[in-house]
């Protein structure tokens, strides 16, 4: 399956960052915008693949809100 998303990025002290706009907690940085493209890819499939159990001493709990804008 193909997808597309938006690569948002910057530079930092010489160094490409960036971030996938559309799926929180996809980041990666690169010295060049080329392997930053490759990274982030890299990032999203091994999001996309990898699934984690947190193993929390709490109860989560979780609460609709609504933001007026």
């Amino acid at each position: 399956m193909r997808r597309t998303f938006t690569l948002e990025y910057w530079k930092d002290e010489g160094w490409f960052v960036g971030r996938l706009k559309e799926i929180p907690g996809i980041f990666s940085q690169a010295k060049t915008l080329k392997e930053l493209e490759k990274n982030i890819r890299d990032a999203y499939k091994m999001m996309m693949t990898t699934t984690v159990t947190p193993k929390l001493s709490v109860k989560q709990s979780e609460k609709e809100v609504v933001i007026n804008v």
